[in-house]
Order: C-alpha cells, then sequence, then structure tokens
C-alpha cells in the first residue's frame, strides 16, 4: 500500500471527511492549530468506522476533539483563525495555549537529561539506573499522531522542547561510563519511521562497540497500529527486518515495545502478517497503553486487547495512567476507576495474559503502580507501590495514599494514616537538586 499522510493542511482531502458537518470540520482546525495532527490512509480506510465516528474509539485516537482544550482556550483559538490571522500569528496564540499544558510532565526535560563531559545529551534521557532512553532525530514525527499524545511538544514546533540527537558516538561513550545500563530504548517520535539505513546505522554501531552490559535493545513503536505496512511492503522493509534478525543473532535481546490502544488495531490482516514477520527475526513483542477516556476506559474493552495480543503471540505489558499534560482532562481516568477498570478486566483473562503490569503513572519520582483500594483501621487508602524509581532501592515498597475519588495523578493525591510526607519525598528532593 502506497502510504497517504494527511495533516491539518490537507485533511479535508480525506475522502469521508465529507461525513463531517462543518463544525467538526472546523473543530479539528482549532484543536490541531495547538495540539499536533496528523494521520494516514491505512488509519483512514482499514481501522475508522466513519458511519459512527464520534463515537468510534480510532476516529478519537487520531482525529483532534473539542474537549481537548478548555473552553475558553478553544473559544480564543477559534476567534484568532476566523479573523484571518497569518501563521506567526497563530502559532503566537497556540503557543500561550500549549505553555499553559504542562508540556513536559515529570520532569523529562529538568531532571532526566545527563550530561557528558559536562554537555548536556539532549537526544538522551536517563531517569532509571538500568535503561536509557535515546531519541534519534530522524525518528521524530509518527505515521500518525494519537491525540492523548504525552510527548505532543516534539511535534508542535516548540524546537526549544524537542529531545532529538543523531551523535551515536556520544551514546556509546556515555554507554561504556554507565556500566549499570542494560538497556537502550530507542523512541520519539517513532523510531521506526527512520529508513532502514538509518537504524542499521545505530544498530550496527551499538552492537560493534561490543557494550557486555548492554543487554536489551528496545524500540517503542506504534507503526504496528498505525502502518503495518512498514514491514511488508515498504521499499525497506526486508532491510529493518534484517537489522531485527542481527541484533538477536548477536546475542542480544530485542524488545519491540508495541502501543494498540484499542482491539480494534489489531484485527486486520495487514498487522497480523507484520506481527509475524517480526516474531521470525527473534524479536519480542511486548504491549502497553494508557487507559483512555472516550477510547478504552472499559474492562471488557482491555480484556479483549490482552487476549487478542495473546494469541497473536504478543506480551502484554503495561496499562499506564494518562499523563498529566496535554489533554489529561479530557483523556484521563481517575486513579479509583482505573483500578476498577484493571482488576475487572485482569480476573476475566487467563494467566498468560497477566504479564501486563498496571494502572501506572509515569510521574516524577517514577512508575507508581496503584496496587488496590483497602481500608485500614476505618481509613480507605490506595496502596501503591513504586514499579521503578529514581532510587532504585524504592521499587516494590507497598506505601499508602488517602482515597480521593477524582484523584487523577500522583500529585492529586495525600499520605494516609496523618503523615505529613511519602516515604520517598525526602529523598527524591535531594536526587533533584543534583
Amino acid at each position: 500500500m502506497k502510504y497517504q499522510i494527511y495533516a491539518l493542511h490537507n485533511f479535508r482531502q480525506i475522502p469521508q471527511i465529507s461525513r463531517l458537518s462543518e463544525e467538526d470540520q472546523f473543530t479539528i482546525e482549532v484543536v490541531g492549530n495547538v495540539l499536533p495532527f496528523k494521520t494516514n490512509n491505512y488509519v483512514v480506510d482499514e481501522l475508522i468506522d466513519w458511519d459512527n465516528y464520534k463515537k468510534d474509539p480510532i476516529f478519537i485516537l487520531n482525529f483532534p476533539q473539542k474537549g481537548m482544550l478548555k473552553e475558553e482556550d478553544f473559544n480564543h483559538m477559534a476567534k484568532v483563525i476566523k479573523s484571518g490571522a497569518d501563521k506567526a500569528t497563530i502559532k503566537t496564540e497556540a503557543n500561550k495555549i500549549r505553555e499553559k499544558l504542562n508540556p513536559h510532565p515529570a520532569g523529562q526535560l529538568e531532571y532526566n537529561v545527563p550530561e557528558l563531559n559536562g554537555e548536556k545529551l539532549n537526544g538522551v534521557q536517563h531517569k532509571y539506573n538500568e535503561t536509557m532512553l535515546f531519541f534519534p532525530s530522524q525518528g521524530q514525527t509518527c505515521h500518525a499522531f494519537c491525540t492523548f499524545c504525552f510527548r505532543w511538544p516534539q511535534f508542535s514546533g516548540m524546537d526549544d522542547m524537542k529531545f532529538a540527537m543523531s551523535q551515536i558516538e556520544h551514546i556509546i561513550e556515555y554507554l561504556k561510563i554507565h556500566t549499570e545500563i542494560t538497556d537502550i530504548l530507542f523512541t520519539g517520535g517513532d523510531p521506526m519511521v527512520m529508513k532502514g539505513k538509518f537504524l542499521d546505522f545505530y544498530i550496527s554501531k551499538l552492537l560493534e562497540a561490543d557494550i557486555p552490559h548492554l543487554q536489551n535493545i528496545r524500540i517503542g513503536s506504534k507503526s504496528l497500529g498505525f502502518w503495518p505496512y512498514r514491514y511488508l511492503t515498504d521499499s525497506d522493509a526486508d532491510e529493518v527486518l534484517n537489522v531485527f534478525e542481527k541484533v538477536t543473532k548477536a546475542g542480544k535481546s530485542l524488545a519491540f515495545m508495541a502501543h494498540f490502544n484499542h482491539y480494534r488495531e489489531l484485527e486486520t490482516e495487514a498487522v497480523q502478517n507484520a506481527i509475524a514477520r517480526i516474531r521470525a527475526t527473534g524479536a519480542q513483542i511486548r504491549t502497553q497503553s494508557p487507559l483512555l477516556n472516550h477510547i478504552n476506559a472499559s474492562s471488557d474493552i482491555w480484556s479483549t486487547m490482552w487476549q487478542k495480543q495473546v494469541k497473536l503471540g504478543l506480551i502484554p505489558y503495561y496499562m499506564f495512567i494518562a499523563r498529566d499534560t496535554g489533554a489529561q482532562e479530557y483523556f484521563g481516568v481517575s486513579l479509583a476507576n482505573a483500578w476498577d477498570i484493571f482488576q475487572k478486566a485482569y480476573t476475566n483473562v487467563s494467566g498468560i495474559c497477566r504479564t501486563v503490569r498496571g494502572p501506572s503513572m509515569s510521574c516524577t519520582p517514577g512508575k507508581v503502580r496503584v496496587c488496590g483500594l483497602t481500608e485500614v483501621k476505618g481509613e480507605k487508602v490506595f496502596v501503591l507501590e513504586f514499579i521503578q524509581g529514581r532510587n532504585s532501592d524504592w521499587a516494590a515498597r507497598p506505601f499508602f495514599a488517602k482515597y480521593d475519588d477524582k484523584a487523577l495523578w500522583m500529585t492529586d493525591l495525600k499520605p494516609a494514616f496523618g503523615n505529613e510526607n511519602f516515604f520517598f519525598e525526602e529523598d527524591l528532593s535531594e536526587i533533584l537538586l543534583k
């Protein structure tokens, strides 16, 4: 299949767009000038039910919705556009709104970017001891944009907030110094928009460097859900798969971290064939998604999704909580509801689906999982634990927060039992000051 991109400048050329009212089309234009919008012909033609587009999960996953902006911000942007303002003015007004949307949550820009020889590595994040994130400059876009995306600043033209680099020699030098790192995660954007020759260059350099403590190469990608033809008919599809095979033949583990937000994305012949081709290289495919209001906030959707994934040989890995950025108020599910959805979905699947972890918040101190709700000495509480922490000693230690049925995020929670602080807070303050 030939790849056709639809973005803000040409979305009215989508054949099915005539089914939308003029008001709905204008909504796409208004919100799409603040939060990035991009889709393609596979998503449009094979995944969306256009007879029910207003409630279709893939339509909502790709096409900007009015509720993604606060009413006053939507009305302001609509007024600017209707006034006939030029592109520079529209961008200036859009940036004012973007600055209010917490563009870099969990201290990504302030606390996660490491230094090498006194210079910041602006295409790297190193938050957890064992894992390093690499943002290759050729992979800082996607085949289509998710409306909930927590890395939306990567695509919004706010260059001072973008992670990207291409100097693999700096990556290798940093890895050799930091022997605690066992995993490198290629992320973005989506590294699988890269041409095979660039992916091969980066991977080959890492393998040739012969770094003993580097055991796992991960690739975070939405490509299976949004453009499975990347592994079937793209001109360099075979080259990409050969790179995957090169990793496994070198004795390293290749983990393809696939983003699937709804089971509909697993049902086409194209995605099923692409999955089979990737698995044939020796790579493992692990799956993850945030829990999203309007898209997958149902235990039935999640249990069905996990069952379909396992049937295709995939490993359910994470259910995340929608991050405190961008359109969180539109997509966010309360922590109490998140736990209820997770628990009900979990009880409806067999043991081999229960590799999934969640609901998990990737917040400033680390990945915090909601383990459940309980009552202790008459106080209703959330039971929490760290899956990963800025201090690795925090992992797997249970702690408690007061029950709050409106809490959407870690910062909405308060310690239980009259405590002033959570156990990690003093340590965290010292870590962030370094």
